[in-house]
Formats: structure tokens, C-alpha cells, sequence
């Protein structure tokens, strides 16, 4: 019914030995990928240190910058500039966002044992969740 395969593929293989690309393993990539969840959760918090300055804000972005330059090799990341942050963000909707960063962090945290992570992921989750319950409980 089908047409045997006639040619070598193109594609390396395991069988070749031969690999023309990179391969990082599965540490590596885990590394990456929680390195964009922080950095993401990063920018999210530098937008709500901008609409609403606070120590705990300051405290929680400097740890996030700190992780993700650990998880990068050294490299620092990149920050959103507190005045670039338009002043019709809702903060609501940015905490939303932030508890969302950090608990994907947390699960990636999770599967590589990263016990410094897993804890300030945690804590980014609960102040979120305390940062939105006075408000969504009085629109209700």
C-alpha cells in the first residue's frame, strides 16, 4: 500500500552518531523555561512597582532579577523601566497576571527541585492572591 522509503533521510538520527545540532538536556531546558516564567513574572512586577511603589515590590523584583541571573549563567535581565508603564494598567488585572507567572514558575520549580524558587514563587502567589481579595470580594 505504501512506497518503501528509497533514500536516506535527512533527518539525523540516534543510529548516525552524528549530531549536527545542539542537544541540552532536560535540566537545560527546565532552566530555560523557569528563567522565562521569573522574567516574565520579573516584568509584571516591575508594572505594579510602577503604579503603586511599595518595599515588598522592591524586595520581590530584586530576588526574581537574582534568580533569573543565576538560572541565565550570570546574565542580568532585562527590567521595564517604571516610567514606562502606562497609568490605564489595572492593577487588579496585573495581579491576576502575576499569580499566573508564578504559579507556572512554581510548577517548573517543582519538577527541577529548585527549593529557593519553589519558596519565592510561593510567596509572589499568596501576596498576589492578598493583593486582589479585597477587591474582588467588594465587587461581588
Amino acid at each position: 500500500m505504501y512506497e518503501p522509503i528509497r533514500s536516506k533521510s535527512v533527518h539525523s538520527t540516534v543510529a548516525d552518531g552524528i549530531s549536527d545540532f545542539p542537544h541540552r538536556s532536560r535540566e537545560d531546558e527546565l532552566d530555560i523555561q523557569l528563567a522565562g516564567h521569573l522574567s516574565a513574572l520579573l516584568a509584571a512586577t516591575d508594572e505594579l512597582r510602577a503604579l503603586a511603589p511599595s518595599q515588598d515590590l522592591d524586595t520581590a523584583a530584586d530576588r526574581l532579577a537574582g534568580q533569573v541571573a543565576r538560572l541565565r549563567g550570570g546574565h542580568v535581565p532585562a527590567r521595564v523601566p517604571l516610567t514606562a508603564v502606562p497609568s490605564a494598567a489595572h492593577p487588579a488585572a496585573l495581579h491576576r497576571r502575576a499569580h499566573t507567572l508564578a504559579s507556572r514558575a512554581l510548577v517548573v520549580a517543582a519538577s527541577r527541585a529548585d527549593t529557593a524558587v519553589a519558596i519565592l514563587t510561593a510567596e509572589r502567589m499568596d501576596a498576589h492572591s492578598a493583593a486582589l481579595e479585597p477587591r474582588e470580594l467588594a465587587s461581588r
